[in-house]
């Protein structure tokens, strides 16, 4: 029972990371072109805003600095860090970068977390850069020291984010609603400065840009990040880091299919191998326990009954 409740927890958590790879056709195709911060802040910010007023309820204590940092960590530096490595990496360079984060958590969920390294986890980190090296890599590339920087650091505030998240839980009476507000709001509020100051206002908004903005928030944000949240509650933490990998799978095929791109042998063969990293990432189903052999009943003494010749002879003595 308890395993198949992980196979559905873990698959409902896999559709955070298959919503977020259609971010890239999202943006390229319903969004104001060249303003990935405006996006970025677009989709956490409002969602925030929205979620802290239906929830009513503000951190308190620890959990102000608490919830700040995983902001950062989950949205905000996360995914500033993800367009920096995105504008100056070619060829997905960054993805693959990126899919080394999975070898991240599992460094620090046995540091922080005591979950166990296993063999099983390091072959499935292998396995899961080289699905994605089969993906999206597209011959040499020639390597930028800050896109490289950034691409790494994104691995690591997600990797830690992850990490974090399971460590210190929620808090008592909060729910995940609520939870998911804090996170949003905090990391939107980081990024607002940014946008401000690199990226200009765009003229005006389109139809197209305005269905696009409210696929970020509600499903891109609000939706797909407490699905996130739940399943890291629910599952080990490197079993959710690998479920993470599924984002440059849906991505690479979104565009396949709506916009032309090309699908190769080698791809396919990759997303087979990244399929098998994330099963091999899962947690294990406990092994049946050997059946015992009852022990025999515990021997009653039945009193002995007096010999009768013993009886006669003290009737007649």
């Amino acid at each position: 029972m308890k395993s198949r409740q992980n196979v559905l927890t873990a698959a409902l958590t896999g559709l955070a990371p298959a919503v977020w790879g259609s971010t890239y056709l999202v943006t390229t195709e319903l969004l104001p072109p060249d303003r990935p911060l405006l996006a970025t802040t677009m989709r956490a910010l409002p969602g925030g805003l929205i979620l802290l007023a239906l929830g009513r309820k503000l951190p308190v204590g620890v959990w102000w600095w608490r919830a700040l940092v995983l902001g950062v960590l989950n949205i905000g530096a996360f995914n500033f860090l993800l367009f920096v490595a995105a504008y100056r990496l070619p060829g997905g360079i960054a993805a693959m970068i990126m899919s080394a984060q999975p070898m991240f958590v599992v460094v620090l969920a046995a540091l922080f977390l005591s979950e166990r390294i296993r063999a099983i986890h390091a072959l499935a980190c292998v396995m899961g850069t080289g699905g994605v090296v089969l993906l999206v890599f597209r011959g040499t590339a020639s390597l930028d020291t800050v896109g490289v920087l950034a691409a790494v650091g994104g691995a690591l505030c997600m990797a830690s984010g992850i990490t974090l998240t399971k460590r210190w839980g929620r808090p008592e009476g909060v729910g995940l609603l609520t939870f998911t507000g804090w996170q949003l709001t905090a990391g939107g509020l980081v990024l607002l400065p940014f946008w401000l100051s690199l990226e200009d206002l765009p003229d005006g908004l389109t139809g197209s840009n305005v269905i696009g903005f409210a696929y970020l928030i509600t499903l891109g944000a609000v939706l797909s990040y407490m699905v996130w949240f739940r399943g890291i509650e629910r599952l080990p933490a490197v079993a959710v880091s690998f479920l993470a990998l599924g984002s440059p799978v849906v991505a690479t095929l979104l565009g396949y299919f709506f916009r032309d791109e090309t699908l190769s042998l080698l791809q396919i063969v990759g997303v087979v191998v990244i399929f098998l990293a994330v099963v091999l990432g899962q947690p294990r189903p406990p092994k049946p326990k050997s059946e015992q052999i009852p022990s025999a009943p515990p021997r009653t003494t039945v009193p002995q009954l007096p010999d009768q010749t013993a009886l006669e002879q003290e009737r007649s003595g």
